[in-house]
């Protein structure tokens, strides 16, 4: 097990150092001059010089490379361009508020879909099954920006609730960003949960039928103890790695959500570095988003071999 964990760890180390030189070298890719695009097209030669030499724009690629990425081992993720501010102040306020936002989703998303799920798959081609089924399927069709515009126009605009966009300041308490997330939230809950339910209620439908939930009928097990004890358990455990994407979607996925409500999160943050043309600042986030992506997969992927044994016997050999 302490084996399988360290090839887990290594194999997570190495996908990282090839994200950051994917990251690095897709940001070099893209078209333009950062010295020109950051201070515009009627710039002096001399302004250009004195700020390509400033952000080690001249040196060698490599060098450009290994700089970064040594500042990432020493948690220094560059200086921003635009903002001349660490990248690190930067993200911080707007990384804890996509954890706000993502952590209160995937409170009320999860167990929701886990719930409508197994009720899915107990009640197969029933009317419960049935609408469950039609609009989780009408939740993973539509868009996001177009499941919070109707949101919005419901909700915002007709009935007055909740606040159609967040006008506060991105430093400010968290309790304070609470009654602008309540439509975030839906929007993300409609979205995530018509994933996860899917898979779920496939799940289910596959345990139940299975030969030792069969087994256990004929014994004269407690129905309800066959769900909750035999087959709620079997069918969970191929839901794990989608939760922990789910919750790397969260995090790193859901920068239109965040534009959309004017959420000042890690998304809206990105999209505005790129619209900047602020490199350090992309540079930063994305490899901050992959880490959490790399590491979400590295504990579901532990989890799952804790809790099935023949994962633990199969991925050894």
């Amino acid at each position: 097990m302490v084996a399988l964990i360290g090839r887990r760890l290594i194999l997570a180390l190495i996908t990282l150092i090839l994200i950051s030189l994917i990251v690095f070298l897709g940001v070099e890719a893209l078209p333009g001059d950062t010295a020109t695009a950051y201070l515009g097209q009627m710039a002096t030669d001399e302004s250009l010089e004195s700020l390509r030499e400033e952000f080690g724009l001249n040196d060698p690629l490599h060098e450009r490379y290994l700089n970064w990425f040594g500042g990432i081992l020493r948690g220094d993720l560059g200086e921003s361009m635009v903002k001349r501010k660490p990248v690190v102040e930067l993200i911080g306020n707007r990384f804890r508020n996509t954890v706000v936002l993502a952590t209160a989703a995937a409170l009320v998303g999860i167990p929701l879909a886990i719930v409508l799920g197994v009720i899915a798959g107990l009640m197969r081609d029933k009317w419960p099954d049935v609408f469950v089924s039609t609009t989780s399927i009408v939740g993973m069709t539509l868009p996001g920006f177009v499941t919070a515009t109707i949101l919005i126009y419901v909700f915002a605009i007709r009935l007055e609730w909740f606040p159609a966009i967040t006008l506060v300041p991105s430093d400010v308490p968290v309790i304070e960003l609470l009654p602008n997330i309540v439509l975030p939230i839906i929007t993300l809950t409609l979205i995530m949960v018509a994933h996860i339910l899917r898979l779920v209620r496939t799940n289910m439908i596959d345990v139940m039928v299975s030969d030792y939930v069969q087994m256990a009928r004929l014994k004269g097990v407690p129905y309800w103890d066959i769900v909750f004890k035999h087959a709620l358990p079997n069918a969970m455990l191929p839901t794990i790695n989608v939760v922990a994407l789910t919750l790397a979607w969260l995090l790193g996925g859901v920068a239109i959500i965040e534009t959309v409500f004017n959420y000042p999160g890690i998304g809206k943050l990105m999209i505005a570095g790129i619209t900047d043309r602020d490199f350090a600042l992309v540079q930063g986030i994305a490899i901050i988003l992959a880490a959490i992506y790399i590491a979400l997969n590295l504990v579901a992927d532990v989890l799952s071999m804790i809790l099935n044994p023949k994962l633990r016997t199969a991925r050894g050999h």
